[in-house]
């Protein structure tokens, strides 16, 4: 990986894809935050509570998504509605990262996320040269898995009662992805 990851996350603050642009959140994305930040049904997986007002998704974004690097607004490009948050973590001294992602439940089943993932991926390896991208996903969420696999992502195992969200112990799907995987997945 090269040294200079931060320089190169910041340098690559906008990344258009076919349907999306990922970028830095702006102030003005609170409502769209508050929409899907405060869906039960969207947050199920996750272990943070819902935001319960907009003056709530306005310190999420400051506190939060503005905190570093890597945290992108997913902005969906037909309409500039940001429908979501693709959440990239560097372990630099292991030359891996791991993410998280939440998307607005009106866009589900739609391949959004699986080309939000797929353009992550493709910062990962090919301009932050990292050697492996991991990330996990609660059983019962298994639309995140498929996302994964699309991706070339592989599974690796589940972690019985791994994760404790509002009282309750869940297993969880361990998936990750290699830099040697993701060049030959390219080349076929």
């Amino acid at each position: 990986m090269k040294n200079n990851y931060k320089e190169l996350l910041y340098d690559n603050e906008t990344i258009k894809a076919k349907n999306i642009l990922l970028r830095r959140f702006k102030k003005e994305d609170d409502k769209d935050v508050f929409e899907y930040g405060s869906d039960e049904k969207a947050l199920k997986y996750l272990i943070w509570d819902g935001l319960k007002t907009l003056d709530d998704a306005k310190s999420v974004i400051i506190d939060y998504y503005w905190s570093r690097p890597g945290i992108y607004a997913i902005e969906l490009k037909k309409n500039k509605k940001c429908i979501g948050c693709i959440d990239l973590r560097l372990e630099p001294e292991h030359e891996k990262a791991s993410f998280g992602y939440v998307l607005n439940r009106d866009y589900w089943g739609k391949g959004y996320m699986t080309e939000a993932l797929f353009t992550v991926l493709s910062l990962c390896f090919d301009k932050l040269e990292l050697n492996r991208v991991e990330s996990t996903h609660y059983i019962g969420n298994e639309g995140s898995g498929k996302v994964m696999k699309k991706c070339g992502m592989e599974f690796e195992g589940i972690g019985k009662q791994e994760v404790k969200i509002k009282g309750v112990f869940h297993d969880v799907a361990h998936y990750a992805i290699t830099r040697n995987t993701w060049s030959e997945n390219l080349l076929k």
